[in-house]
């Protein structure tokens, strides 16, 4: 911890076993950010994120780094929401994501919701880096706002790379200092609930599924690489997980 924010970094290692399962010979956390294996069938490896103090707040920098390795399979999730929140330092928190699936690999990232609080001002940056015959689940939910408030500032970039070559960067700013328009028809229409999912799976490469509408407010797009992007609106985080949940449904079937 400094006057200017905590610093703090996750890391989880995942590689095959030779058992047929997935061994995690790195797994570790700092401060706020604590790694936890839970219980898992077949030859996947659970990993929750838990938080141990709030935050991130004004002036924080916590990262999460996780790789993957051949014929491993590793799934994470987190035990409760991250709230963004202003906190006492002043200026911009950051939370980084850094994500590498090798050949072989499969990653499950599915942690719950980030919140962006009130007077929070927060910049998320995802970036994945895959290569070929990895197969990746990422989703990415954000609430503007808590019950009853205004949000915070919140930008995030997401990145996802297949052997150097882009799948998907995409970047998005809400709430107050945001870019005009941010909360118009043409973005988030009112919605206070925003979402993703990208599925990377090679047998996409050969036939992509339909771009098709998921309801009025979510649409599944493929993308220029074995992957598909569904993107949603909700007007609250229930509902928002409950289209995701659907389109993942209907895309591991």
């Amino acid at each position: 911890m400094t006057t200017a924010g905590v610093r703090a970094t996750a890391r989880i290692g995942a590689r095959a076993d030779g058992r047929g399962g997935t061994a995690l010979p790195v797994l570790e956390g700092e401060g706020p950010l604590a790694l936890r294996r839970t219980r898992a069938s077949g030859d996947e490896a659970r990993v929750m994120l838990v938080g141990a103090m709030s935050g991130p707040l004004g002036g924080d920098r916590f990262a999460v780094e996780a790789e993957v390795g051949e014929g491993a399979r590793l799934h994470v999730g987190s035990a409760a929401a991250t709230i963004a929140l202003p906190g006492q330092a002043k200026g911009e928190a950051r939370y980084d994501v850094r994500l590498d699936v090798s050949g072989g690999g499969e990653l499950r990232w599915l942690p719950e919701q980030l919140i962006s609080a009130q007077e929070s001002d927060l910049y998320v940056s995802s970036r994945v880096e895959l290569r070929s015959g990895a197969r990746l689940v990422f989703r990415e939910e954000q609430v503007l706002g808590r019950v009853g408030e205004q949000p915070g500032r919140l930008a995030s970039r997401l990145v996802v790379r297949l052997d150097g070559r882009p799948l998907l960067d995409q970047e998005l700013s809400c709430g107050p200092g945001a870019p005009g328009g941010w909360d118009g028809p043409a973005v988030l229409g009112g919605h206070r609930a925003l979402g993703q999912l990208v599925v990377v799976r090679p047998e996409f490469e050969p036939e992509p599924p339909q771009a098709r509408l998921l309801g009025e407010y979510a649409a599944l797009m493929p993308l220029a690489g074995p992957a598909v992007l569904v993107s949603a609106l909700a007007p609250d985080a229930l509902r928002l997980r409950r289209v995701l949940d659907e389109a993942l449904r209907a895309l591991d079937r």
